[in-house]
């Protein structure tokens, strides 16, 4: 017969479902030991323990290692805890997988209208800034380095800081409109531009110039990842490809207008103004001045644009982007003549993270400036999470490739944009060497020199009794010479040197020609009297409008590939139009084998612009696609930031086989497209893919 109260504990047991130690073989030799085991009396205790304290009491089951009663208590509690949080996780996961597929619905509800051809002019004048402040340093450094004595190290310098700068902004402006708000970053970007570039407009010396240069590079270089990051976010998922191209025409657009306005200011000296006699404004500053136009239109169009729905909602602001949504959805539908459409969507998933809580809390307690510091060093800890979280291994293959991709496509294009200017300003040396007039040993006595003398050189002549007065001085070269009783008056000089040279008895009166100018030369009994130290422009000099030709032609050339490319790139996908584009100007690059002239050059410069463009634009679209809304600036301006290093590396390595030869740089660009090109032929396709 059984046991009713062995039944009784394993009923219990059944119930529990806890550990239990049961021993068969019938009631008598049965000890059950379980949770629920009733309560001893007091008298029945042991006499080993009385006098103890509870608890020091000694558990008997301790000694076969069954668990004490209050050990599976708190491992309930930790189940049923852990059970709760894994439901939580799931149901958090399950709004995030849903949240894309609401807001393209959504986005597709709202329609693509009027409101995205605003946001899409609006964001194309920034893009438009970034364009013409590319073109910027370049146009006004043959009149600067006159205007501030710029030496060649200088010179260089500049351009190489400014290009930094804008790498550094990128993968800055790129992290924090993650995490501030892409509307907020723009505003801050264009700002700082038109600040620190109005500035410079009046910067005298050449190191107050170079810093206010880094500042507005500084804030400009970080437009390109927030316009396209901005703008994917209002586009649905059929318009993103070709819509995005269009913008690329923007960048275009912006060299046009620095080249044009460039070649309309520079070379006209009338332009120009001076307050007083020390703060001169020349033409050069007043093109600076120009350039700033688009940045401010795009900045008082952003001021009235809206925050992106889409951040908004990766940090669960629901009733903003709500309010956002429905704003876009009627002014595209009233603009078509149907404003009666409602928006109808009344919930949006909206996770929030455990950052967004900590800040919360973190508001509530402290000092302002306490506050400040929590909300401050989480953004940052933040950006910095989110830089770290692009190499999880389900994002590091595609951003390897990605990073492949755009740096051998910067390396070209960027060096060949250095190379092809360069040698067309080698070429233009060359021919006008090679006209050079050569005077050996003359001797020129009591004779008024009335004429300009240009690009001659005199070697072993003497100079008595002359009077060089009213001329110009251009490339001209004086060597081993003598100069005797000689009157220099009003002498404005351009590459002009005397070298080895003797004066006796000699004036200068008003000149130019000052300390530079003479090297290891003999000054006896020689005065000069009003001299014009440092360095001035000289504005009846021609200017060399060739370079401006140059770069408005490069910058026209790219319109037929950016057309094609907006119309094709959604019919036959970004993987294709960038590896084709890529292996077509690779295969552009040995035509500049045959570029003997200044003509060839420019040629083949236009036609290689306008294959690679389309690579371009296939680079921008699926670079925004590819990444997750919380990640997409960071990642942006990462590969921005890594294409401004490109840039840099090859015009330093181009440059320097100018004039020495042409096969190595031209391989080297042909070797990084073939390179970029087929690692791009392994990238996802992205065009039909729902932004995560």
């Amino acid at each position: 017969m059984d046991d009713p109260y062995q039944n009784n504990v394993n009923q219990q047991m059944r119930e529990g479902g806890e550990y239990t130690y049961t021993q068969d073989g019938g009631g008598q030799d049965g000890y059950p030991y379980q949770t629920d085991y009733p309560q001893q009396d007091d008298d029945a205790a042991s006499d080993a323990t009385e006098g103890a304290d509870e608890d020091d009491q000694m558990y008997e089951g301790e000694y076969q290692g069954i668990p004490h009663p209050d050990e599976i208590k708190m491992a309930r509690r930790a189940a049923r805890l852990e059970a709760k949080r894994k439901a939580r996780l799931a149901e958090q996961q399950e709004e995030e997988e849903s949240l894309p597929e609401q807001y393209e619905s959504i986005m597709e509800d709202c329609g693509h209208g009027r409101f995205q051809w605003m946001l899409f002019f609006v964001l194309g004048l920034a893009l438009m800034a970034d364009g013409v402040d590319g073109f910027v340093v370049g146009f006004v450094l043959p009149s600067a380095e006159k205007d501030m004595c710029i030496s060649n190290a200088d010179k260089g310098l500049l351009g190489l800081l400014v290009y930094v700068a804008m790498m550094v902004g990128a993968l800055v402006w790129g992290g924090l409109c993650d995490k501030m708000g892409r509307r907020k970053c723009l505003i801050y970007v264009l700002t700082i531009d038109l600040v620190f570039s109005f500035l410079s407009c009046f910067a005298q010396g050449y190191g107050f110039f170079l810093f206010l240069r880094i500042c507005s590079g500084f804030g400009i270089g970080g437009s390109i990842p927030i316009v396209y990051t901005y703008f994917t976010e209002f586009l649905q998922m059929d318009k993103r490809g070709e819509h995005l191209s269009w913008l690329c025409m923007f960048w275009m657009l912006g060299g046009l207008y620095a080249s044009f306005t460039a070649w309309g200011i520079i070379p006209h000296y009338g332009w120009g103004f001076a307050i007083g006699t020390q703060f001169q404004i020349h033409s050069w500053r007043v093109f600076i001045l120009v350039c700033l136009f688009p940045a401010l239109a795009a900045l008082i169009g952003v001021v009235f644009m809206p925050e992106s729905p889409r951040f908004l909602l990766e940090n669960a602001r629901h009733d903003e982007a709500w309010m956002i949504l429905r704003r876009v959805h009627d002014t595209n539908w009233k603009a078509k003549g149907e404003p009666e459409r409602v928006f109808t969507v009344t919930n949006i998933k909206t996770p929030q993270t455990e950052e967004d809580e900590f800040i919360e809390i973190q508001s509530d307690t402290g000092t302002a400036f306490q506050r400040w510091t929590v909300r401050k060093m989480t953004m940052l800890q933040q950006v910095m999470a989110n830089v770290m979280s692009l190499s999880a291994p389900e994002l590091r293959l595609q951003g390897l490739f990605l990073v492949i991709v755009w740096f051998c496509m910067a390396f070209s294009y960027h060096g060949l944009g250095v190379w092809f200017p360069d040698m067309i300003k080698y070429m233009q040396y060359e021919e006008y060497e090679s006209k050079v007039k050569v005077f050996h040993r003359e001797r020129v006595e009591r004779f008024h020199f009335n004429f300009s003398l240009v690009n001659q050189i005199h070697r072993e002549g003497e100079y008595i009794h002359d009077k060089f007065a009213n001329i110009e001085i251009k490339s001209v070269k004086f060597e081993d010479s003598l100069f005797e009783n000689c009157y220099f008056e009003d002498v404005r000089s351009t590459n002009t040197f005397f070298e080895n040279c003797t004066f006796k008895n000699t004036i200068f009166y008003n000149t130019d020609l000052w300390q530079e100018k003479f090297k290891d030369c003999r000054l006896e009994n020689t005065t000069f009297l009003h001299p014009k130290k440092g360095c001035h422009l000289n504005f009846q000099e021609e200017n060399d409008i060739v370079i401006y030709m140059v770069s408005f032609l490069g910058s026209l050339a790219v319109l037929p590939g950016n057309i094609l490319s907006a119309l094709f790139m959604d019919k036959i996908g970004r993987i294709r139009i960038i590896g084709g584009s890529m292996l077509a100007s690779s295969a552009c690059t040995f035509l500049l084998l045959l570029s003997f002239s200044q003509g060839a050059v420019i040629c083949w410069q236009c036609l290689f612009y306008a294959v690679s463009v389309a690579a371009w634009n296939g680079l921008e679209v699926i670079s925004v696609e590819l990444y997750p809304s919380s990640k997409r600036g960071t990642a942006f301006g990462i590969l921005n930031g890594i294409c401004k290093f490109a840039a840099i590396l090859a015009s330093f390595i181009f440059a320097v086989f100018i004039g020495i030869t042409k096969i190595i740089p031209i391989f080297l660009a042909f070797a990084a497209l073939v390179c970029g090109g087929l690692v791009a032929l392994k990238l996802p396709e992205t065009r039909e893919k729902i932004l995560s």
